[in-house]
């Protein structure tokens, strides 16, 4: 019988070990074949290949979903933006845009040829022979970064600028980068290099609210982008680096120097010869003239648009406004504050400063709040809140005039104490008896305080009240020294009072304002002065006062050969330093001290910023005919009569007050002419809200002065 083959006991795992792996592996073999693929070499080319697969595969999917929500092309053509102010001084210097600013769509014909030409040398050589992204560009860019240990070059065409520029949000994300580059190639497919160049040029931003090389040229050079020199084309491209840093109209210097860079960039590229290039940077380009910046003047402006947003809404097209400001006495603001705290600043410890200059009706002419906007746009003149120090007197000698007080009455300067507070004087002695104007021009503390409750403190809060000051104050003794807090606008505004007639005034700073279509929306009829609040009497023996204040007293370096009146004022541990002045056209107000309060080197009123005072004056007021200050009518007897004295007794008012309070014509608005073509028909009309041009006659009761 035959028998049954025996059946092998030998384990079978190795064979079919080797099977299965024959089998898992054939697949990448058979596409991707290997000598020797069982050896270490083949498998990891096998891992190679698989990691490499699966790149593809994820690189794909990421630019799949991000290509999802691609913007559409058409957005190259539409400009969504927000309408734009631009306030320019009495004269037509610009002082400050707010808001984009988009010129006409200008074609790469119509431009100079050296305008794309200085574009191509100086951000993309290779633009006409690349496909959107440059390989050999993001190497050199690399290369040069590597070597320096910094950026110092971008690797991106002008084709992904345009892309990133025009469609995608500024963050630094892998998805923003990845569709750049996908919008890169879409560009290059859709438009010609020349149609890329045109779109570039007419969106890219060039600094100062300007977007496009049209916005740009007239922004900066006053003129058309078709007319634009070689130096202006060679700084227009230049800005692109930096556009806010290297704008001309804060930064000229610099905008100068890169311009060099750029002309030397196209004669390295040859498009100008080297000859050409020297030429031109030897003539470094300027700003058309009115454009000329006022450095600091974006104070006043960021103060002013404020106005024009309550004038006429935010919800307007493209505003021009016209101000108040005075560009010559704004530049010459700025020169006195900077000469001054340049040379004793430091020594002093006196950091910053603000100084404001107003019409007698209100109009604001000069406005420093500030060293510099740039470091700080905190607006010191009208939004900081000091102590004004004696610069506060003024106003409860006013009080006390009003009520019967003189010059030459005379109080004792002596030790008072009121609740536990002695009051004391500068240099810390007693002088004994002196007259008020005495007092006043030596500012005399413990005079001013026995005043103050003389009169009465709440009166003298509502003095200031009618004069304008709107900062909270109590009436505590130390009112008469100025322990509150108070703006330098709204102190100098207080001021003009006592120049103007007694008129309370609003400080203003827009004349006109006017849409694109030339359309007058807000013309200024009347000035500031909207109530008559100071009767002439008490002016005239107020303005004696404090013109003794500058001709003999703590305001002596404030003398500047014509007639003046001011008062210093410093507060007790030297933190602020004032001097408020006036002559019969300009009141001007200068503040010193530090943004973080700290105490000066016992800088006081009558020292910086009386220096300060003199200078602007002395240079706002050159040319102008000398006028003498208003003058307190001329008096009979030096004492009241017993009827006057009867009268005020029982609370009514005296001939002496009523003749002191007799309405006067309100001051004329500023003669401000703003510099505008004529314009068409308004289209709406506004006018100040709240303001009377009616003079309003205050009639003035309280106690006779005692004698003594």
């Amino acid at each position: 019988m035959a028998r049954s083959p025996r059946r092998s006991t030998a384990p079978k795992k190795s064979t079919s070990s080797r099977g299965k792996a024959a089998t898992r592996g054939g697949w990448l073999r058979r596409l991707f074949p290997v000598r020797g693929s069982g050896s270490l070499l083949g498998r990891l080319g096998s891992l190679a290949a698989v990691m490499a697969i699966w790149g593809f595969v994820v690189i794909g999917a990421l630019f799949a979903w991000y290509a999802y929500d691609l913007p559409d092309f058409d957005e190259l053509y539409i400009v969504e933006r927000k309408s734009s102010v631009t306030l320019k001084a009495a004269d037509g210097t610009v002082l400050a845009t707010y808001g984009d600013l988009y010129g006409e769509w200008q074609s790469l014909k119509s431009l100079p040829p050296q305008l794309p030409q200085a574009l191509i040398a100086t951000e993309d050589r290779r633009f006409y022979s690349h496909f959107g992204i440059d390989p050999l560009g993001l190497a050199r860019a690399a290369y040069a970064n590597l070597r320096a240990g910094r950026t110092v070059q971008g690797g991106s065409t002008l084709t992904q600028q345009l892309a990133k520029n025009v469609f995608l949000s500024p963050n630094r994300t892998l998805k923003r980068k990845v569709q750049e580059l996908m919008l890169a190639f879409r560009l290059e497919h859709r438009f010609s290099k020349d149609q890329i160049l045109e779109m570039y040029l007419n969106r890219v931003y060039f600094g100062a609210g300007a977007y496009g090389v049209e916005a740009a040229a007239q922004r900066f050079f006053d003129k058309p982008a078709s007319k634009l020199s070689l130096g202006e084309s060679a700084m227009l491209v230049g800005l692109l680096k930096a556009p806010s840093k290297l704008a001309p109209t804060g930064n000229i210097k610099s905008a100068q120097h890169r311009a060099a860079q750029v002309l030397r960039n196209l004669a390295e590229a040859g498009y100008i010869t080297p000859e050409t290039a020297e030429t031109a940077i030897s003539k470094p380009t300027q700003l058309a003239r009115s454009r000329l910046p006022l450095p600091n003047a974006r104070y006043f402006a960021d103060w002013a648009v404020e106005e024009v947003y309550q004038l006429v809404g935010r919800d307007r097209t493209d505003l021009t406004v016209y101000t108040t400001l005075d560009s010559r006495l704004q530049g010459t603001a700025e020169r006195s504050v900077d000469t001054v705290l340049d040379r004793e600043g430091e020594k002093q410890d006196v950091g910053q400063a603000a100084l404001v200059a107003l019409a007698p009706d209100g109009a604001v002419r000069a406005m420093v709040g500030g060293r510099d906007y740039l470091d700080s746009s905190f607006n010191r003149a009208t939004q900081a809140r000091r102590q004004p120090g004696s610069a506060f007197k003024p106003i409860v000698f006013l009080t006390a005039l009003e009520q019967g007080i003189r010059p030459d009455d005379q109080f004792v300067d002596g030790p008072i104490e009121i609740g536990g507070w002695k009051p004391r004087n500068y240099d810390g002695q007693y002088h004994g008896t002196m007259t008020l104007r005495e007092a006043a021009a030596r500012s005399i503390n413990t005079v001013a305080v026995q005043i103050d409750e003389k009169v009465g403190r709440d009166k003298v809060i509502e003095t200031a009240r009618r004069l304008g000051i709107t900062s909270d104050l109590k009436p505590h003794p130390s009112l008469a020294l100025g322990s509150f807090e108070v703006g330098v606008l709204e102190l100098t505004a207080a001021y003009a009072a006592f120049v103007n007639g007694g008129y309370a005034v609003q400080p203003y700073g827009v004349i006109e304002i006017r849409d694109a279509q030339n359309n007058v929306l807000f013309r200024r009829q009347n000035g500031g002065a909207y109530a008559h609040m100071v009767g002439g009497e008490a002016l005239g023996d107020l303005n004696d006062l404090l013109r003794g204040v500058v001709e003999t007293g703590t305001g002596r370096a404030a003398r500047i050969g014509r007639p003046a009146a001011g008062k210093t004022g410093t507060t007790s541990d030297y933190r602020d330093a004032w001097f408020v002045g006036y002559t019969p056209d300009l009141i001007s107000a200068v503040w010193v001290g530090n943004d973080d309060n700290s105490p000066t080197k016992k800088v006081t009123g009558s020292g910086l910023p009386a220096q300060i005072w003199r200078g602007f004056m002395t240079d706002a007021l050159k040319g102008r005919p000398v006028s003498d200050l208003p003058q307190a009518p001329s008096r009979n007897f030096s004492l009241p009569s017993l009827w006057d004295r009867i009268v005020g007794s029982f609370g009514g008012s005296t001939p002496a007050q009523a003749r002191s309070s007799s309405p006067v014509p309100p001051p004329p608005r500023s003669h401000i002419e703003p510099a505008t073509p004529a314009a068409n028909e308004p289209a709406a009309r506004v006018t100040p809200q709240g303001q009377s041009t009616e003079p309003q006659m205050i009639w003035q009761v309280g106690p006779q002065p005692v004698r003594q």
